[in-house]
Formats: C-alpha cells, sequence, structure tokens
C-alpha cells in the first residue's frame, strides 16, 4: 500500500481543496490549522491527502495522518521528506511544538526534547546537542561578580523607557546580560532592534548585549495549533520560555537576577511578568538554582507610560516631535531618517 504514496509540498493559500482536506485532516488529529503555516509536505493516495507537515520556516507545525494509514513506515517517511525539504531550502536546524505523548513519536524520527510543560507541551529539536552547543557559546562571554542580571526585551523600537530598565539593572549588578528576541513578527526588523538596543546602550560598561536565538521563544510566533484549551496557550508559551532560561542560559552565564518593567497597561505582559516569579523563583519547578524576579517601575513622559507601542502609535500618525520625546537620541536619528516607512 505504501508504494502507492506520493509525497508532495502543497501551498494552502493557493489551493483551496489542499487547504479543505488539511484542515480536515487535522481535526481528526484534534489539532487546528496554524495561521503561520502555508507550505504542507503531504502524502497521497489517489490525489488525496493521508498526511501532512507544516512548515514555518525551521518550525515542524500540523502534523497528522490519517487513522486509517497510520504506521512507522508512513510516518518516518513523512517526517524524512519533511526534514529533507527543509534541508534544501536551508533549514538544517529544526524544531517543533507538540503534545507530551508524541515525544516517542517524534524521538524516532530523530528529535530531541528540551524542555516539557506537563500535560501541555514539549519542545523538541533534532540535534541532541544543539541547545548545550548554544550554552557553551554563551558560557564563553560569562562575566564574573555575585549579582549577574539579565533583561530579555524586544525593543520594537528601543525606547527611553528600555534605556532606563538597562541603566538601572545595571547600576545594579556586576555585570548584566540583555537579549534581543530574534524573530521579524515585529514592525521593526530583528537587525534593526538589536543595533538600536547597542547603539542605546553602548556608553553603559557593564553590558552584553546579546543577538537571542531560537531558544527564547517569541509569543508571536509561539504556535498554539495543538491546545485546544486556549486558556491554556500562555501558561504553556511562559512555562516553555521561562524554563529553557531557567535550565539553559541562566546556567550558562551565572545568572542570579532577571529585570523586568511593570506592566500598567498590557494584560498579556502583566500576567507574563507575574509568571516569572512561578517559573524563575519556586524550587518545586526546576531543580536548577532559581532567579530573582525585580520588577522596575515604568518611566512616564507628560504623564504616560514611556512604551514601544505608544510610539508605534505615533509614528503612525506623523505625531513626531512627541515620538522624539521618548526615544534616545540614537533611536530618533534611525527613526527620522525613516520616516515615510511608519505612516499609515
Amino acid at each position: 500500500m505504501y508504494d502507492l504514496v506520493d509525497y508532495t509540498i502543497v501551498n494552502i493559500s493557493k489551493s483551496e481543496q489542499d487547504y479543505q482536506e488539511i484542515k480536515l485532516l487535522l481535526s481528526r488529529s484534534d489539532l487546528d490549522l496554524d495561521s503561520q503555516v502555508n507550505l504542507f509536505m503531504v502524502a497521497k493516495i489517489n490525489d488525496k491527502i493521508i498526511a501532512c507537515a507544516g512548515m514555518d520556516r525551521n518550525i515542524i507545525k500540523c502534523v497528522a495522518i490519517d487513522p486509517q494509514y497510520r504506521g512507522n513506515q508512513l510516518n518516518l517517511t513523512l517526517m524524512d521528506q519533511t526534514i529533507k525539504y527543509a534541508n534544501e531550502n536551508g533549514y538544517f536546524h529544526l524544531f517543533l511544538y507538540t503534545k507530551p505523548e508524541n515525544i516517542d513519536f517524534f524521538k524516532g524520527c530523530g528529535f530531541y526534547p528540551i524542555v516539557e510543560i506537563t500535560d501541555l507541551v514539549v519542545l523538541m529539536e533534532n540535534n541532541p546537542v544543539g541547545i548545550k552547543q548554544y550554552c557553551k557559546q554563551l558560557n564563553a562571554q560569562k562575566k564574573e561578580g555575585k549579582k549577574i542580571g539579565s533583561i530579555v526585551m524586544n525593543a520594537n523600537p528601543f525606547t527611553k523607557g528600555h534605556q532606563y530598565l538597562v541603566q538601572y539593572a545595571a547600576s545594579q549588578c556586576d555585570w548584566l546580560h540583555v537579549f534581543v528576541v530574534n524573530e521579524n513578527a515585529s514592525q521593526f526588523s530583528f537587525d534593526t532592534r538589536l543595533k538600536l538596543v547597542k547603539d542605546g546602550t553602548n556608553q553603559i560598561k557593564n553590558v552584553t548585549v546579546h543577538a537571542s536565538s531560537p531558544y527564547i521563544i517569541s509569543r508571536a510566533t509561539f504556535p498554539t495549533y495543538f491546545l485546544k484549551d486556549k486558556t491554556k496557550i500562555d501558561q504553556a508559551y511562559m512555562g516553555i520560555d521561562l524554563l529553557i532560561f531557567r535550565n539553559y542560559i541562566a546556567p550558562a552565564l551565572n545568572i542570579t537576577h532577571r529585570f523586568v518593567g511593570t506592566e500598567p497597561i498590557d494584560e498579556v505582559t502583566k500576567a507574563y511578568n507575574e509568571a516569572m516569579r512561578y517559573w524563575l523563583e519556586d524550587n518545586t519547578v526546576s531543580s536548577l538554582p532559581a532567579i530573582t524576579v525585580v520588577e522596575v517601575e515604568r518611566i512616564t513622559e507628560s504623564n504616560c507610560v514611556v512604551s514601544a507601542s505608544l510610539v508605534r502609535k505615533l509614528l503612525a500618525t506623523g505625531q513626531y516631535e512627541q515620538v522624539k520625546t521618548l526615544v534616545p537620541p540614537t533611536t530618533w536619528d534611525y527613526l527620522s531618517a525613516n520616516l515615510d516607512n511608519f505612516k499609515i
């Protein structure tokens, strides 16, 4: 039977039939269709899709096989074809998120667990030493000191609020590590955001700015298609992101503290700040040393909390003089040279 299977790539944004077949196939496996995936490796018999695996750059998503055809040969061939296609398109270090009950299947396909949130999600990669190699690279940038701080920021764009947070944290620590989230789901590209952070902090001597890695998870790209209970999405995302930080990144750099600005406006960010105390400080969730979470009061300008979202809003409506009061000179230099890119 498996000799009759045809493996091919389909783009569901260009084929309504493929879209509907894959959506139905996923629903039979209690999965949703991930909105960030258009390309699928599919297995077909007589032009009917019986299995699929979606690809979002280097993340494999939405793997499903018709119950009638499930078996090791089809499972493995589907994943082999998917990995081959990813490699041919320049993606060699691959990740996938799945339900914990699927760990053994994906282990058989050459993936290795990084971190698991019980009953919710496990993050896996196709390199048995991938995260260890990353931690080794970080370890080479380790600094001595009793109090080593950290900040993870998107900086979309880098504001006076971000700058104040870095300045304050650096003043409280022997050394401070700043990680800029590495994803391009933001209005400002990663390369631009990284440069703005470096330019805006280069006067602070005890700071290292890191171009973060796939191991610092972005909320914007975290997949949710396998979580039917949508109330669990943020719990799963926060747990994965913060446990990786506590179990791998912090030990590599001897990080003892994590600094974050207070969040009076955005409820999602506020919940994340609260979750930090559980995942980073609670001794029941990890055997690794606890990391002290320090919330720093956000600064205001003209009675408004300084935020990147406010800067983006003002840029879009052409209120440039107000923008200038909210960002460091280094950020304004970049913005003022690119104003035409931000108008609605």
